[in-house]
């Protein structure tokens, strides 16, 4: 196991970089695209536009990868004792504390001058979301459900997208939003029963560790209360068969879930939480599709 004290091969610094915003691992960015990409679509009443896709599309990789900078910043320390983490850039010394916050704050500036492009009122709401996200690494220390932080931060592209449309935030995405969150909580408390035990040594404070062997039940109600939520929305904008037939497809996914996860297995779960891209790109599926046919 690779420590911080062990020496390490010379490596590029671009390869290096590229570790730390894990580029090599896309499951991140593609679990903030598809609500954001859904979020366009439903504000819009169609397809936004190539000029929005491709600033939510870049833009969402980008912050994506600064907040990894964020998150390894604050969590350098802890990362050293999980089986998972002791071998990032960061944790091992090979990448400097200014240079992880450099590049984090070159990509996200990068993201926020795409955003510059749209409107006022999506320029606003970028400050907002990338407060909660600073926020979010620390609130492990201090808040037993820290997954729901995560879930504020990695659904604020929704409200964002639909500033980028309408210049206003209507109630329909801060519906998308709650309902949103509910997915992260899903996805993100899979991810921290894979490092339970890690995180039980060194004290970190997780959704896995606060729900106990309530668990996978709570997991399964909020999925419940995701798809409920984005059904109701959705359907008030984008109702058609496919609509209801895309969330039925979402359904059988989370019942699938659900036999990943029984075990509480390390394998099963960071295998329901590499999937979970598929369940966001059923809704966006069925809601493109929904859309179209309605124009």
């Amino acid at each position: 196991m690779t420590t911080a004290t062990h020496p390490m091969p010379p490596r590029s610094r671009i390869s290096l970089y590229l570790d730390l915003i894990r580029w090599d691992r896309p499951i991140g960015w593609l679990l903030l695209l598809w609500p954001s990409l859904s979020a366009l679509w439903l504000a819009a009443g169609g397809f936004p536009g190539w000029h929005l896709v491709a600033v939510f599309m870049l833009g969402t990789i980008l912050m994506r990868s600064a907040g990894c900078c964020i998150n390894d910043v604050a969590d350098r320390e802890f990362d050293r004792h999980v089986k998972r983490t002791t071998a990032r850039p960061l944790t091992t010394g090979q990448v400097s504390v200014p240079e992880a916050l450099t590049v984090g704050a070159v990509l996200a500036l990068a993201a926020f001058a795409l955003v510059l492009t749209t409107t006022p009122s999506a320029i606003f709401w970028v400050f907002p979301g990338l407060a909660v996200a600073i926020v979010y690494p620390y609130s492990k220390r201090w808040f037993s459900m820290p997954q729901a932080v995560l879930g504020v931060a990695f659904s604020f592209g929704i409200p964002i997208a639909f500033a980028a449309v309408q210049n206003q935030v209507p109630w329909q995405a801060w519906a998308l939003l709650v309902g949103n969150l509910f997915w992260v909580l899903c996805y993100d408390t899979e991810y921290a029963m894979v490092d339970r035990d890690d995180d039980l040594k060194i004290g970190i404070k997780t959704a896995a560790i606060t729900l106990g062997r309530w668990d996978v039940a709570a997991i399964m109600l909020f999925y419940l209360a995701y798809l409920g939520i984005w059904l109701a929305v959705s359907a008030s904008i984008a109702g058609s068969p496919l609509l209801y037939l895309a969330f039925a497809v979402a359904a059988a996914q989370v019942a699938w879930h659900y036999t990943l996860i029984r075990g509480r297995t390390r394998e099963g779960c960071f295998r329901a939480f590499n999937k979970n891209h598929w369940l966001g790109f059923t809704l966006f599926a069925g809601i493109v599709l929904s859309l179209a046919v309605a124009a």
